[in-house]
């Protein structure tokens, strides 16, 4: 069964296409994540979804309702918690999400057990009168959980919900986003943090408006062509920019304190790197072929396509 569906969905504005042509299915009860950079399409596409935009063309389905025709009806189904989501500062934890439980009619029989459980699910029992205004970033993330989820949504959008949380909110985060899972919700969220896109089921990559790639992570990892080489020296930046400028390699990349270079050939890369940084002076801790992450796929992906876009 699916709760999301797409087919060659399409939104511009003016000149700027930020939804490509976009078909794409998600099954019901997974998490699926949209992962790019700012400006791939990824909130736009979010708005059609929701209902909240009119597509410039194609057609999709949330929770077996058309988006344009059957919008009021995917409202009552879903649960949109976009990057600027909407709480009261200078009300409490507990009015906040009373506030959203009258906005969805709630009855007070039901809200009270609802409350009482999206309390202790995202760990804000302790916190339930204090503003929401002085609460932690991640704190409100969680908070604003809480609301989306007061009317129980078959379907769940999440817009870059961690963006900016420090590391050990976001954690959490996710942590509760996968008790989410056993209550049957479908979850769809966008991030431009590759660890996390990690921890979805399938994941779709978006590049300017246009999708580059669906799979699980493990199917996306293998879009990357060549090995991924991990170099460790004293001074990444001139090692990078020395590779870049002599290495026969698909792309040469910094992470942290890390050189990666994307080669078909490794052991003739590897081979390569260390003449170019012996002859430039350059010394090196360790030159190793590594499993590739999300984000090297991602560099390796969007390398090839602005090949193919320069020929």
């Amino acid at each position: 069964m699916l709760a999301i569906k797409t087919e060659h969905l399409s939104k511009s504005f003016d000149a700027v296409v930020a939804v490509n042509d976009l078909t794409l299915s998600v099954n019901q009860g997974e998490i699926f994540g949209l992962v790019g950079p700012d400006g791939a399409g990824k909130t736009t596409t979010m708005r059609l979804l929701t209902g909240i935009m009119e597509p410039g063309g194609g057609d999709a389905w949330v929770a077996g309702h058309h988006i344009v025709d059957g919008a009021d009806a995917i409202k009552e189904d879903i649960a949109y918690m976009s990057q600027q989501f909407g709480l009261y500062p200078d009300l409490t934890v507990l009015e906040n999400i009373h506030f959203y439980a009258d906005i969805y009619l709630m009855s007070r029989k039901d809200r009270d057990t609802r409350v009482k459980e999206l309390l202790d699910f995202s760990n804000l029992t302790p916190f339930k009168n204090r503003q929401a205004g002085k609460l932690s970033g991640g704190m409100k993330q969680k908070l604003g959980l809480a609301c989306a989820l007061i009317h129980t949504p078959r379907v769940l959008f999440l817009d870059e919900p961690t963006n900016g949380v420090d590391p050990v909110s976001r954690r959490d985060f996710w942590r509760i986003l996968y008790k989410l899972l056993r209550e049957k919700v479908t979850i769809f969220v966008s991030t431009a943090y590759l660890d996390e896109a990690e921890r979805c089921a399938r994941l779709a990559l978006m590049h300017h408006g246009s999708l580059i790639a669906v799979g699980t992570p493990a199917e996306v990892k293998q879009l990357m062509r060549g090995s991924l080489i991990e170099i460790e020296a004293d001074q990444p930046r001139q090692v990078a920019t020395q590779l870049r400028e002599q290495l026969d390699a698909d792309s040469v990349g910094l992470f942290g304190d890390r050189i990666h270079v994307v080669a078909r050939h490794a052991r003739r890369a590897i081979d390569q790197s260390e003449a170019i940084l012996r002859k430039a002076g350059l010394a090196v801790q360790g030159i190793r072929t590594i499993e590739p992450s999300l984000e090297d796929v991602f560099v390796s992906v969007l390398a090839s396509e602005n090949d193919h876009g320069s020929h």
